[in-house]
């Protein structure tokens, strides 16, 4: 019985500017152009295209247009093709719907519903380019207070490990053969070259890259996949991952088809297998499972690095937060409902978890009503999409955010939702060597370096705006924050005021 199942996507070819010349068909990864040798022509499958938009690209003659497919069903609110196009595939296939990327559904961005104060009259504002601006980030332990030694400038209170940033964005967990080889040098290289840091994700790090370990997060996850002693002490700072926003709850999953050679070598286990790490960390049952963990990585490390927890956003963060803390974590990270991934079952990415935004004013507040909010940095990641979201997260009480799907833009991705294949046509999310050479690590470092300092300059003039010449002025100060379309309840638990008042 065959289901009929309409194609996405129309590929149209003007037949006056297409010269024949076959670059669609071999820029495409997923088969959809070719030439079809009897006429002589190139042609394509429409029932293939994801809308990459790799071919429109690079064609030289502009003869190439991806438009919507208007053919639909029967218009039905509660049916609508999505979900009929979801039954069609599991009825056929009886596995689960994977796919990549983040929750692209319809769910409140809150970040387009607060609005940053500025100052007028009464508080002059600064001007970035002729008086200075901070926005140095130190992420770590904060001592309750400082004492100097008599008499000296000396300091008298012992620190906890602190890792400095210059600007407080930093490139997501993104593992390796999750993306690939080029993009994690990509990362690197950008993240030495703008004073921050990168995450490995639950991959381990190349030995090529291990020149970059003063800008590398190592990440500990369940599966410990890449972990070993060398590669703990080569970051700046530990992670250890209990969960992600795309999929809270459950393990990674990177599938067969993207585990190469040097992949399988990094993440020590056989080629072709898909990489399954568990739900649950295996020796974490408890906080003081948790405790244990902590303080063993800080012995691997002789407490010399930071050690973050990261979790997924979910209704009980800020408690769960609160134990970290007290578990000796050093950085809180927390991810949204709209963090991506490269590999997901579409279901859980779509139904679980919530908004970083609610997620992160309510763990700043459990935090400071406990006066334990200064014995951990806060980090968010999940949607985060220009400076303006970062300005509105660090007001909302982070220390400092991740980005990975902006990164990713940066480098060419188009948010295609096919990472899960293996087959992305940028290069991005691939393991295939043939495609990874689309990027260049070179140009993909000039690229993101190039992103954050033009953010960096649009915070500093937020910043200047508002009358405030350092960050830390901003930070937790929801009074710079004001409400716009919200119920009462979300700005209460966003802890900010409504516009006008």
């Amino acid at each position: 019985m065959k289901t009929y199942m309409p194609s996405k996507f129309i590929v149209e070819r003007d037949s006056a500017r297409c010269i024949q010349c076959q670059v669609c068909v071999n820029q495409c990864s997923f088969d959809v152009n070719y030439y079809d040798a009897a006429d002589g022509e190139v042609r394509s499958r429409e029932q293939n295209c994801v809308a990459c938009h790799r071919c429109v690209v690079f064609c030289p003659t502009d003869a190439l247009t991806i438009k919507n497919n208007p053919l639909d069903y029967r218009e039905n609110y509660n049916w609508r093709p999505e979900i009929i196009e979801d039954i069609i595939k599991q009825a056929e296939t009886g596995g689960v719907l994977l796919t990549g990327m983040g929750n692209d559904k319809g769910q409140r961005i809150y970040w387009d519903h607060l609005l940053l104060n500025a100052s007028q009259v009464t508080n002059p504002s600064i001007d970035p380019l002729r008086e200075p601006m901070e926005l140095v980030t130190y992420l770590g332990r904060k001592p309750d207070k400082v004492e100097l030694e008599r008499g000296t400038l000396k300091l008298k209170t012992k620190l906890a490990p602190q890792v400095k940033l210059e600007v407080p964005v930093m490139f997501a967990a993104m593992s390796y053969g999750a993306v690939s080889l080029n993009v994690h040098e990509s990362l690197a290289r950008a993240a030495t070259a703008s004073g921050t840091l990168w995450n490995t994700g639950e991959g381990g790090l190349h030995t090529n890259l291990y020149k970059y370990g003063n800008n590398t997060i190592v990440q500990v996850a369940s599966g410990r996949f890449g972990v070993h002693s060398e590669y703990l002490n080569a970051g700046r700072i530990v992670e250890i991952k209990i969960g992600q926003g795309a999929k809270p709850g459950i393990g990674g999953h990177l599938p067969g088809e993207k585990v190469s050679a040097e992949v399988a070598l990094t993440r020590m286990i056989p080629r072709g297998t898909d990489a399954l790490s568990p739900f649950p960390h295996h020796d974490i049952y408890s906080i003081e499972d948790l405790v244990q963990l902590i303080y063993a990585l800080k012995e691997a490390t002789n407490y010399t690095k930071p050690i973050s927890v990261k979790i997924a956003a979910v209704h009980n963060s800020a408690a769960i937060a609160s134990g970290m803390v007290r578990a000796g974590a050093d950085i809180i990270a927390l991810d949204g409902i709209r963090g991506s991934t490269g590999a997901a079952p579409k279901v859980i990415r779509d139904n679980v978890g919530i908004p970083i935004e609610l997620a992160l004013a309510a763990v700043d507040t459990r935090l400071r009503q406990e006066g334990i909010r200064n014995q951990a940095s806060v980090i968010i990641s999940g949607g985060i999409r220009n400076s303006g979201d970062v300005a509105k997260a660090i007001a909302l009480g982070a220390d400092a955010v991740y980005i990975g799907t902006a990164a990713l833009m940066a480098l060419g991705c188009t948010c295609c939702q096919q990472c899960h294949t293996g087959k992305c046509a940028w290069g991005i999310c691939t393991s295939d060597l043939a495609l990874t050479k689309r990027i260049n690590p070179e140009i993909g470092a000039r690229r993101l370096t190039n992103l954050l300092r033009g953010w960096s300059i649009e915070i500093k003039d937020i910043l200047g705006g508002m009358g405030i010449n350092a960050l830390e002025s901003l930070r937790g100060n929801r009074l710079a924050l004001r409400g716009v379309g919200l119920t009462d309840t979300e700005l209460e638990i966003l802890g900010v005021k409504m516009a006008g008042s």
